[in-house]
């Protein structure tokens, strides 16, 4: 296990496992199929600056980012390869996007018109994903009515702007392959009505779980997220390999008598003769609250109980059946020690929520440790 000496926590995240995923889902849709890996949310919370050079050298074709911030973050790291800031874009954010050339995606005429209008201004042209709503329903143009919006989409092509690419999000794909084939049929009908060919055009709709769903459609490029940070992408599908482990220090060992009570709340009370060992690592680092009295965190190979209610700095487990735990020791609340494991996708689920959430939540108290 790699420890960082002077933190109280930290995220261990192995570079290797990260290059295995993105080879997984290569080997999935097959070598003519460029990769853009999504590093949104700072690399979806492990940081987006050691996601990039870990996968610079395997041949992606750009990065996905969700804000002008992270896509103008990318280019101060020396990126160089395109960068699609993937929701609609503020019209003020428009000339700093245009400043750093960064491709930008067309939901609306009315959004076309300000980007042509700021690229006039800036002298720039701008790089633009057309992007088709097919289900989704957040944004995009209708997939019913692209005879309309396709011809000035085209038209604006001509002078104002540099058509990239076309694509659409897939809403359900980690539940099962039925709705990503009515997507698809919805998309491929809008590709039907381009006014003319457009050989060049980089055409992407698989993310992570459509990658293994519905591998045949995934045409130009596809877009993995979550799989490529070790997450789940649903039930009967390919396991990543785990990307990143949780880890923190016992600060403080105690016996517990019988009707110690515990935490805010004082939700747990010793039922017995216990013993107790506080971790530093609470709310305040990103580690899910609602895992008090519901998850576990692994020490000396033992899987151990997190008693009372999680707080900001601080988290207690029971290690009465844990010979030998002293100050110090490493804890593991994501990842695997000895033959125990405990992955994120189980922190998701006790906590009530999704890997995405619990990855992205991990703030920036807690040191990310990359490894090779």
């Amino acid at each position: 296990m790699s420890t960082n000496p002077e933190a109280r926590a930290w995220i261990r995240v192995r570079a290797d496992a990260l290059r295995s995923n993105l080879a997984r889902i290569r080997a999935e849709i097959g070598p003519e199929t460029w990769i853009i890996p999504m590093v949104k949310a700072d690399g979806y919370g492990l940081g987006a600056s050691g996601v990039v050079r870990t996968l610079s050298t395997e041949g992606v074709w750009g990065w996905g980012v969700a804000t002008v911030a992270e896509g103008v973050e990318l280019r101060s790291l020396g990126v160089s390869e395109p960068v699609i800031v993937l929701p609609p874009v503020p019209e003020r954010s428009l000339a700093e996007a245009l400043t750093a050339g960064l491709d930008l995606t067309v939901s609306s005429l009315e959004f076309l018109e300000l980007l042509v209008a700021a690229g006039r201004r800036g002298g720039a042209v701008p790089r633009i994903h057309v992007d088709v709503d097919t289900g989704m329903g957040r944004t995009g143009f209708d997939w019913r009515t692209a005879g309309s919006w396709l011809t000035e989409v085209t038209a604006a092509a001509e002078t104002d702007v540099e058509w990239v690419g076309l694509f659409t999000h897939l809403h359900s794909a980690d539940e099962g392959v039925g709705s990503v084939r009515e997507q698809w049929s919805r998309f491929e009908a809008t590709l039907a009505l381009l006014p003319e060919p457009r050989p060049g055009l980089l055409v992407h709709v698989l993310n992570s779980p459509g990658a293994f769903r519905a591998p045949e459609h995934a045409l130009a490029a596809v877009r993995p997220g979550i799989f490529l940070y070790g997450g789940e992408v649903g039930v009967g599908q390919p396991g990543p390999e785990p990307v990143v482990s949780v880890h923190a220090r016992v600060v403080h060992v105690r016996d517990a008598p019988e009707g110690t009570t515990l935490g805010y709340g004082t939700t747990y009370q010793a039922g017995r003769s216990e013993r107790w060992a506080t971790l530093s690592i609470g709310y305040g680092d990103g580690f899910p609250r609602a895992l008090g009295n519901k998850g576990s965190a692994l020490l000396r190979g033992a899987r151990v109980p997190i008693i009372g209610r999680i707080s900001m700095d601080m988290t207690v487990v029971d290690i009465s059946d844990v010979p030998g735990v002293r100050l110090g020791d490493v804890a593991t609340l994501v990842g695997t020690d000895g033959r125990e494991a405990i992955t994120v996708d189980e922190v998701a689920e006790l906590a009530g929520t999704i890997s995405y959430e619990v990855l992205v939540g991990f703030t920036k108290r807690l040191p990310r440790v990359w490894t090779s």
